[in-house]
């Protein structure tokens, strides 16, 4: 069946595609897990096209980490963590720290696919006395866990939320979604020393591997390879996954969940841009938002057909 008729309608002018999902969700938790492989991937590609148009709206931000990151948040919100867009503060839920803020457009995306926020509110992005700033500040919209802007300081926010979990036997899981070049930062790496120090079995980071940061490629700005080997050597359990495969995120969290003696670091392979031909591996995407043709451009694109991963 051709994708256009596997997706729900591409965005209509100024207005985000409808939610997947029903609304209507009970309190406690109780948000559905999306099993249906294809169908997690219409939510990924809904959500780039939301990126899309927020970023043209608000004519500045963040591009390439955002699209690229479609696929993990997706996975994430509709199929990995416990929560409940009905009831944000319940105390049951799995927290997400997002340390590399500037990819917030990606995380409203999600939230409002989710049902967090009406999908309108997403084009007030980086406006003025709105709920959506240009890194994610809590207190201003529910479901956001951490404020975030500084670069490196996320792992250690999500060391410090695990500690108290796992002091007080809690259930919940800490996800912290962190970038490649935030490891040029060494407060990164010590925060990786104090989780493996207290074999933090309920720490699950995500690191976006895509081989770029503001000023260049990571491995010409400051080489960081090999990452796996570093975290290995630190401490923590290491997965190695294509970040645009949901199934295999999945999985990987899944065996994350059965690790209780130590973090577990899932590195995402992953492609800045993925699905908008012309912005896929290119640093200077980074930073940058699409105009008016390559907004007609990227839309064009995440209409075409894009393969669906299957279970390999």
């Amino acid at each position: 069946m051709p994708f256009e008729k596997l997706m729900v309608k591409l965005m209509d002018g100024d207005k985000p595609t409808q939610t997947l999902l029903d609304s209507s969700l009970p309190a406690g938790g109780a948000f559905p897990k999306v099993a249906d492989l294809r169908k997690l991937y219409l939510i990924s590609n809904n959500i780039r096209q939301s990126v899309v148009q927020m970023l043209h709206h608000a004519k500045s931000g963040h591009s390439a980490g955002s699209i690229g990151l479609a696929d993990i948040f997706t996975a994430l919100y509709f199929n990995v963590m416990n929560h409940d867009p009905k009831n944000p503060e319940w105390p049951g839920r799995d927290r997400l720290v997002l340390s590399n803020g500037h990819v917030c457009p990606v995380l409203y995306a999600a939230m409002a696919e989710a049902g967090y926020l009406p999908k309108d509110e997403l084009l007030t992005l980086r406006k003025l006395g709105s709920r959506l700033q240009g890194h994610p500040h809590k207190g201003t919209l529910p479901g956001i866990e951490n404020s975030s802007g500084p670069l490196g300081q996320g792992l250690s926010l999500a060391v410090g939320m695990a500690i108290v979990g796992k002091r007080e036997r809690k259930s919940w899981k800490v996800y912290c979604v962190c970038s490649d070049g935030e490891h040029n930062e060494g407060q990164v790496w010590e925060a990786a020393l104090l989780a493996a120090k207290y074999k933090l079995g309920n720490l699950i980071a995500i690191m976006d591997r895509n081989n770029i940061q503001i000023d260049g490629f990571t491995e010409e700005v400051l080489p960081l390879e090999p990452l796996a080997e570093k975290y290995r050597a630190f401490g923590w359990h290491v997965i190695e996954i294509d970040g645009h495969n949901i199934g295999q995120l999945i999985r990987a969290c899944e065996e994350s969940k059965k690790v209780i003696d130590r973090p577990v670091m899932i590195v995402a392979h992953t492609i800045p841009g993925k699905d908008v031909s012309f912005m896929e591996f290119l640093v200077e995407w980074h930073g940058k938002p699409p105009g008016d043709k390559e907004f007609d451009q990227a839309l064009a694109s995440l209409g075409q057909e894009r393969k669906f991963y299957g279970e390999d």
